[in-house]
């Protein structure tokens, strides 16, 4: 049960990670990314690692298009 909210959590932070793909718009992952963070949280409580490696994959790449716009201080 835990697995299907985390992967539904990392969905959201999917859905939501698009908008800020746009240029100049990439401080929108700072509100996304924690969301991905709770849904990998999640994701380690269950038994299965589907959802917990979704999250991680976005905290990946959410982060790294971060870095490239200069968001990281």
């Amino acid at each position: 049960m835990l697995n299907i909210v985390s992967i539904l959590i990392g969905l959201v932070a999917l859905v939501l990670g698009i908008v800020p793909f746009l240029p100049f718009l990439a401080w929108g992952y700072w509100f996304v990314i924690p969301i991905a963070v709770v849904g990998a949280v999640i994701g380690m409580l269950s038994s299965k690692n589907g959802g917990r490696n979704l999250n991680l994959v976005l905290i990946l790449i959410f982060g790294l298009r971060l870095a490239l716009g200069g968001g990281f201080i």
